[in-house]
């Protein structure tokens, strides 16, 4: 029996036995379109699939040469005839038009790629180029968010004790708002969803129950550049019954189009004594009413048919496990939301814990209960 030749390193051998150059990085490259847009009517001419393919994999190789300018195609002196696109899914795009088994199949991908270079579709909720979908691989879309380490780039600090990590308003308002929407934060603690809302070009309104750390969080705010010159209004207050429609007048709106809460995991941290403060709730019946009454403050000023996330976790209460997460979604589905997703997200241990990790084991072993690992994000 023969054995078959070594291939060469970083070569790979497509399904048509055709050499294959490797792709490239996820770098963003800023294209000439009138250039590009010329290679794939050139493909588009080829009369059989030889000669597709060769097409092809002659401008796959061109873009992930080391060249200067892609031998053209990155070249442009006019700023209308550009376009900005990921390399490497154009290289896989153009590995899927290679290996498809007949001309009509290589030309349908090739359509459907030239489409999505001129054309823009986007939901009516969001920025998201639906024709070019496969640029958008920082854009979760599984219901387990695994996130390894709290973003603490610019103003994203971590200071205060209870704040939740920056990614989690990032990912909502890339899928829930377009840039220049209004999103509606009714547990503002730190700012931390305000901050995002400047670097993703949102406007953004929210409201803490504590003036000195609504004041703390404002000087943060502030930090963040503001390169689309958006709102960014932290108001102190009580959610429950603070005046959200005047402080939308104030800036000219009437509306936001995303709501997003992080409410204390009622006791689990004591933010304060003061008896507005759901932390303070003397029951979890107590802290559920305060949280529906919440709910029911910002409801009328969410736009019809657009999106109310909540990020919760459960506790331990007297050896029992207390589902605030599921008690929090029905209070919110009791006032007619309906429920769109329920995400879990990784829940890192604080410092104190991890140091106490073998203690956290044996409390667990003897007392037959799990240590909390994570935490919900309910849509609504």
């Amino acid at each position: 029996m023969s054995s078959e030749p070594p291939r060469k390193p970083c070569i790979q051998q497509s399904s048509l036995d055709e050499v294959v150059i490797p792709a490239t990085s996820t770098e963003w490259v800023t294209f000439s379109q009138t250039a590009l847009l010329q290679a794939f009517d050139e493909m588009a001419a080829a009369h059989t699939t030889a000669a597709f393919r060769s097409a092809a994999r002659a401008l796959r190789e061109s873009l992930v040469q080391p060249s200067a300018n892609h031998n053209g195609l990155s070249h442009s002196d006019d700023p209308r005839d550009t376009l900005r696109l990921r390399c490497d899914t154009l290289v896989r795009q153009l590995d899927q038009m290679i290996e498809a088994y007949t001309l009509e199949r290589a030309q349908y991908y090739l359509h459907r790629l030239r489409t999505g270079l001129v054309d823009v579709r986007t939901s009516a909720i969001n920025d998201i180029n639906l024709l070019r979908w496969q640029e958008y691989d920082d854009v979760l879309t599984d219901s387990l968010w695994v996130i390894e380490r709290r973003d603490t780039s610019g103003a994203h600090l971590g200071w205060y004790w209870g704040n939740f990590v920056p990614q989690i308003p990032h990912q909502l308002m890339l899928r829930y708002t377009k840039r220049g929407e209004w999103v509606l934060d009714v547990f503002a603690g730190s700012g931390t969803a305000l901050i995002e809302c400047r670097r993703l070009g949102r406007n953004g309104i929210g409201f803490e129950l504590n003036e000195q750390v609504a004041q703390a969080a404002r000087e943060l705010i502030d930090r963040e550049p503001n390169q689309d010159g958006v709102v960014s209004d932290l108001l102190a207050g009580d959610s429950r019954t603070v005046n959200i429609g005047g402080a939308l007048a104030a800036q000219g709106q009437c509306a936001v189009q995303l709501v997003i809460m992080h409410p204390p995991y009622h006791d689990i941290i004591p933010f304060s004594d003061d008896p507005r403060d759901l932390s303070a709730a003397p029951s979890t019946e107590t802290f559920l009413t305060m949280f529906g009454e919440v709910v029911d403050n910002a409801t009328p000023y969410l736009e019809q048919g657009r999106f109310l996330a909540v990020v919760i976790g459960d506790k331990y209460s007297k050896g029992e496990w207390i589902p605030l997460g599921f008690s929090c979604m029905s209070e919110v589905m009791k006032r007619g939301y309906t429920l769109k997703s329920i995400v879990v997200k990784n829940f890192d241990s604080t410092r104190a814990k991890r140091s106490q990790e073998q203690l956290w084991r044996y409390r667990a072993l003897v007392g037959g209960f799990y240590i909390f690992k994570h935490e919900y994000v309910l849509v609504f």
